[in-house]
Formats: C-alpha cells, structure tokens, sequence
C-alpha cells in the first residue's frame, strides 16, 4: 500500500510539472498570431484550469486517505502495543541483515 501512494505522488508532481512546461510554453508563444495558434492556446489554458483542479482534488484524496492509514497505524499501535513492538524489532532485524549483507 506504500508503493501505491508513493506512486500516486510521484504522479501528482509529474502532473504539476507538465503543467509548469505548458504555462511556460504558453508563456514562450505568446507574442505569436496566427488563428491556429490562437485556438491552441485558449485549449491549453482551459486544459490547464481543469488539470489543476483535478491535481488539487487528488493531493486532497491523498492527503485524507495518508491521515487516515496513520490513524489506523496509531490505534492498531496503542491497542497492540507488545505486537507493534515485536513488528517493528522483527522489520529491524530483517533490515539490519539486509544493510550488513551489501
């Protein structure tokens, strides 16, 4: 499940970025005429509206749903406390063996 939101921000920053080069490129055209690029740019900008929009709504849904897996993590911690405790010493020692092993 780590994988998935590591993923899912990874996508939302490749997002913002794509974004950023059209505003640039938006930005590089600007001084052109032309009708062709005139429509260009108009469905770019809308383009760009709606994807930010729609980046603002998945960083919402990511951040909500990351405080939510903490919160489970934390009661799951504070009702099972000896349990957390052999979890977190066994994960230690598989990484310890997997750190001393390269």
């Amino acid at each position: 499940m780590d994988g998935e939101y590591i993923n899912k921000e990874r996508l939302i920053g490749d997002l913002k970025t794509l974004m950023n080069d059209a505003d640039e490129l938006l930005r590089a055209t600007a001084s052109q005429a032309g009708e062709k690029i005139t429509v260009a740019r108009q469905k770019i900008e809308q383009s760009l509206v709606e994807g930010r929009k729609a980046v603002a709504d998945a960083e919402k849904t990511f951040v909500k749903k990351s405080k939510e897996a903490a919160e489970i993590a934390d009661d799951y911690v504070r009702e099972n406390p000896w349990s957390a405790i052999g979890i977190a010493a066994g994960l230690g020692v598989v990484l310890g063996f997997l750190i001393r092993g390269k």
